[in-house]
């Protein structure tokens, strides 16, 4: 009996799904649906905070939303502000929005899962992955990002997956000027992004340092200029280049789908 046909988008999904679990042994076995910069969730309750709240284990809060006030309640570029959100090693957040002002985001002090997160206006950055081995974003989405969205300052590998981003500069940066630099990598897969018509990266890695980013499965909307760069190349903070080779950027043209 032949089976029906799978509807575009869904064969999508399901390869983006597949090259997740290929990438990374340590990603969850548990996926989120996939993302889409068409359908933001619904806040479950708003709540303001004036310092920073700790997350230890598990946590979820059932898509309700966080934002700044008092000593949090900065939205710009600034560089040193404190996090909405702070995940002590091994910590899982799941199911939130972060509102505006946004702060610094979520900082992980080390391994830590960030499962269907939201940031509704990025502030400085959305996270910052610091002291682990092993970061794993996993569904959500981030918009109105003026500069990064996630910051990788610490070692190891960031996994990205079923993500949507609009509105950015740049997705990732493994850091360029940190006093400790690292060897690291970084994987997305299954990753819808919109372009606003002006340039903006995926990812930013530094190849004096021996960076690899992988990518697979990403669809980049609205981008008929190409703005959108999928992989650039640094030398610390100094751009050296852009482009898929066998090195550092693994991708092939057949991984980006524009629509």
């Amino acid at each position: 009996m032949t089976s029906p046909a799978i509807p575009r988008a869904r064969r999508r999904a399901l390869t983006g799904t597949l090259a997740a679990f290929a990438l990374s042994s340590v990603m969850i076995t548990t996926i989120a649906p996939p993302a889409s910069a068409a359908t933001w969730p619904t806040p479950n309750g708003s709540q303001g905070t004036s310092s920073t709240i700790s997350v230890s284990g598990t946590k979820d809060y059932g898509m309700k939303k966080f934002y700044g006030t008092g000593d949090l309640a900065g939205d710009g570029q600034e560089e040193g502000q404190d996090p909405i959100f702070k995940l002590a090693a091994g910590a899982t957040l799941k199911n939130v929005i972060i509102g505006a002002p946004g702060a610094d985001g979520i900082h992980c002090e080390g391994n830590c899962t960030l499962q269907n997160v939201w940031w509704e206006d990025v502030g400085e950055d959305a996270a910052t992955f610091r002291g682990g081995s092993t970061y794993n974003v996993i569904g959500g989405g981030a918009k109105k990002a003026a500069d990064k969205v996630f910051q990788h300052n610490g070692p190891g590998t960031v996994n990205i997956s079923n993500f949507a981003v609009s509105e950015f500069k740049t997705l990732y940066r493994s850091c360029g000027d940190c006093s400790t630099q690292y060897t690291r990598k970084v994987n997305l897969s299954n990753i819808e992004v919109t372009g606003t018509g002006s340039t903006a990266r995926l990812v930013g890695i530094n190849v004096n340092r021996n960076d690899v980013a992988t990518l697979r499965g990403i669809t980049i909307l609205n981008d008929s200029g190409r703005k959108v760069i999928p992989c650039q190349k640094y030398n610390n903070n100094t751009a050296v280049g852009t482009g898929p080779d066998s090195t550092n950027c693994l991708y092939s043209s057949s991984d980006i789908t524009y629509r």
